[in-house]
């Protein structure tokens, strides 16, 4: 009988082991779930962060296709305005040559 005793105290042993290893591991399982939880929150914050982040980015990449499509507009107008007044500068010389060449055909007919 006291081989059975010694099995089953050995037995209950055993099991009394087994659900200490469990408990154990439950308790780890338990942190680590813990930590993980925690983690997603940070990367979760990083995520929206970084997204707020993009967002801020597209806007001033809008406004900087903005002011150049403006600044573009600026130079192309300013260039026009230029060419304008040097054609009315040639204009100008050309009009003047022109009185001169009737002034000498004047002079020639009085002659």
């Amino acid at each position: 009988m006291s081989t059975f005793v010694d099995k089953l105290c050995a037995n209950m042993s055993s099991n009394e082991q087994m659900i200490a290893v469990f408990q154990t591991r439950v308790r780890d399982l338990l942190e680590r779930f813990k930590q993980l939880k925690l983690e997603n929150a940070d990367l979760l914050k990083t995520v929206e962060k970084n997204e707020q982040d993009i967002k801020d980015l597209r806007a001033q990449l809008a406004q900087a296709d903005n002011d150049y499509k403006a600044l573009k507009m600026a130079k192309m107008i300013e260039i026009t305005d230029g060419d304008i007044e040097s054609a009315k500068n040639r204009i100008g010389q050309l009009v003047r040559d022109i009185n001169k060449c009737i002034a000498i055909l004047s002079d020639e007919q009085e002659q």
